[in-house]
């Protein structure tokens, strides 16, 4: 079987890396599924979104949220560039629930409420 090798890094770290068989980003455009076999792409991730990535291994998927950045596709290589990332296994949901309502009670900033949503549903939780 055909597999993706995935890289998903912010400035701070590598975010994951590995087989793939399927990686899933929210752009600028639309969403984009990327599977073995797709054409190369350069594109812009929306900032406040989740990038899911299904390992080759049949091992839990990953959800992690993004801020800006760029995403490759070559061969089958998946380079995620994101400005900021974090898994959603290493989010504090109590802790983003708080940070959306600090967010939302201040009122404009329609990018901090993007990505306190995001990092909610990386977590698995209601946004």
């Amino acid at each position: 079987m055909a597999t993706l090798k995935v890289g998903l890094v912010s400035p701070e770290r590598e975010i994951w890396s590995g087989e793939a068989k399927l990686v899933v980003a929210q752009t600028i455009e639309g969403q984009l599924g990327i599977m073995p076999g797709h054409a190369p792409v350069l594109g812009v991730l929306l900032d406040g979104s989740v990038v899911k990535i299904e390992p080759a291994d049949g091992g839990e998927p990953v959800s992690a949220m993004v801020g800006s950045g760029f995403f490759s596709i070559a061969g089958d290589e998946v380079s995620v560039l994101a400005e900021q990332a974090e898994l959603g296994s290493e989010i504090d949901v109590e802790l983003a629930r708080q940070e959306l309502q600090n967010v939302l009670s201040a009122g404009d900033d329609t990018t901090a409420e993007r990505r306190a949503r995001a990092r909610l549903r990386a977590a698995g939780a209601d946004a």
